[in-house]
């Protein structure tokens, strides 16, 4: 009897160890094949307006500020307070910037970084709640190939560290219900995100919140738990009163009430984004997977009364209903609703492995794999003709065609080799996508910024605020300009070149000829931009 209960404790102990290299395998691959993802060419393409301009700006401003300055605490925009987020990140850009200097790829290497940890963290996640590691595995390589995760993941962007941070505490919130040791790592997760995103990181905390309360209600009377919650928030408590110390009523205007509650509270609006628009933008980024869904969603919905369909239900159905009630709404909102849509995935995809040999698939898949096989082509064979090829595109969607293709093929003989086709083929043609010109597409929406920036820099005009009849505020044109460019009607303008002593504009040439002005004199021109101001000799 000892001898073999010595031999299983032995063969047991053996099993354990096999499957935790096993583990850190699966961890180093795919942390290896999601940081070459998320890093290639990172640095290939101008800064996106919004987000990228003005998180480098912000960060520019504390890497350049004078050494024992509070600069890091207080950040400034264009010298004036910046109000609208914690500066997490853009402190880990300025440290970026010290190692590297100042330029697109240390803009964006700390979120690419930590989005890429994200990848094997929802593999740790996926082996916490489904017995079946493939079930893991699938879950974290459909997450790495879903365009919108690779692509908002590599900008400079708070969206895809903060969806990291709450992998962190979603993870260390499932293990926390047997070891109350992880109640910490629930605490620092949550503290992460709000001092990345906000007060707005309480509405992520209240997917932990609401899955105890479905799942382990025992640990939400834990004092452990709420002890480590409130140790996680108190950085974000000190930098909250630090700011309400040094600007008064201005920080509590624009800091928490424009950029949190504001947003929070402004639901319902009639001017706002239909309720169904994050639904819309689901069914529209998240192709091929999604031709799983109608089973997964249906599998997740039989099993309800386990752990891990609890957890998918409450963090996709808890936050998308959150995200769709908000007045304000951007594609971006929508990012920490992947990770739960490919659990919800890699479920479905290692129960189809676990079923008994079929002669095919189901015919939606097929059907599904047919249609964007075809759209691929189509747009293969579009984009290679015309004057001017592209032929980086051309490449992409051909590499696309080919993986539905063979998927199709494979799946209708009910082969079960079309999953090993599907996930390198989509992990290749994004790899392709990140390598071209083509992943900031929104570069395209208007005129080229850097020329732009560069023609102003070299003409360094006096003032630090230039006007500008083009209708948009460009953050990238203030980050690369080193100036406030600031849009401004023509009767603006008019306004301000006769009544401002040495006024800066920088117009195209349709406003230009409207506006008619006298004593010009043009100081630099790019891109069908110019930049004049008035001729003191001929005043």
């Amino acid at each position: 009897m000892q001898e073999g209960s010595f031999i299983w404790s032995h063969l047991e102990k053996q099993h354990r160890a096999v499957d935790k290299w096993v583990d850190w395998v699966w961890l180093i691959g795919l942390l290896l094949a999601a940081v070459l993802l998320f890093s290639i060419n990172l640095g290939g393409l101008p800064l996106r307006d919004w987000d990228e301009g003005t998180m480098a700006h912000v960060a520019r401003e504390i890497w350049s500020a004078p050494s024992g300055s509070m600069h890091w605490l207080y950040p400034t925009l264009g010298g004036k307070p910046y109000h609208n987020k914690p500066p997490l990140m853009h402190l880990l850009i300025a440290w970026a910037y010290s190692l590297g200097g100042v330029n697109e790829w240390t803009t964006r290497l700390p979120g690419a970084i930590l989005t890429a940890f994200s990848v094997p963290l929802l593999y740790c996640i996926g082996r916490e709640i489904f017995r079946q590691r493939w079930a893991a595995i699938y879950s974290a390589l459909i997450y790495l190939t879903m365009l919108p995760v690779v692509r908002h993941g590599r900008l400079a962007m708070l969206d895809g560290a903060v969806v990291s941070f709450l992998m962190v505490m979603m993870l260390c919130v499932l293990r926390s219900r047997r070891d109350l040791r992880y109640c910490l790592g629930v605490g620092l997760g949550f503290g992460l995100i709000c001092l990345t995103q906000g007060l707005l990181g309480a509405l992520l905390g209240a997917i932990a919140i609401v899955f105890l309360f479905w799942d382990t209600p025992r640990l939400l009377t834990s004092y452990y738990f709420w002890t480590a919650i409130l140790l996680g928030s108190l950085p974000v408590a000190c930098w909250y009163s630090a700011q309400l110390w040094h600007y008064g009523y201005t920080f509590a205007q624009v800091g928490l009430f424009n950029q949190s509650l504001s947003r929070i509270g402004a639901v319902g609006k009639a001017d706002t984004e239909p309720v169904w628009y994050y639904v819309i933008e689901l069914l529209k980024w998240t192709w091929p997977w999604l031709i799983f869904l109608p089973q997964a969603a249906r599998l997740v919905w039989e099993n309800r009364n386990l752990s891990w369909a609890k957890l998918i239900l409450v963090w996709s159905g808890v936050f998308l209903l959150i995200i769709s009630l908000l007045g304000t709404k951007l594609p971006w909102y929508v990012f920490p609703i992947y990770p739960s849509l490919a659990l919800a995935l890699g479920s479905q995809l290692a129960e189809t492995e676990n079923s008994p040999l079929l002669e095919s698939y189901p015919r939606s898949w097929v059907t599904g794999f047919s249609i964007l096989a075809v759209v691929a082509s189509a747009s293969s064979i579009y984009f290679s003709g015309g004057t001017t090829p592209k032929t980086d595109l051309q490449l992409i969607f051909a590499a696309v065609a080919v993986t539905m293709t063979l998927a199709a093929i494979l799946a209708e003989r009910g082969d079960g080799q079309f999953l090993k086709i599907l996930f390198w083929g989509s992990y290749i043609s994004l790899l392709l996508l990140m390598k071209s010109n083509y992943w900031v597409w929104e570069l395209w929406q208007a005129y080229p910024v850097k020329p732009v920036a560069a023609m102003i820099a070299q003409a360094n005009p006096s003032v630090s605020q230039i006007y500008t009849s083009f209708p948009r505020h460009r953050p990238s044109l203030d980050f690369y300009s080193d100036r406030t460019i600031i849009p401004a009607s023509i009767g603006e303008l008019q306004y301000y070149w006769h009544y401002n002593g040495q006024p800066y504009f920088l117009l195209n040439a349709s406003a230009l000829n409207e506006l008619k002005l006298e004593s010009m004199k043009k100081v630099g021109q790019a891109e069908g931009w110019i930049l004049i101001t008035k001729d003191a000799d001929r005043l």
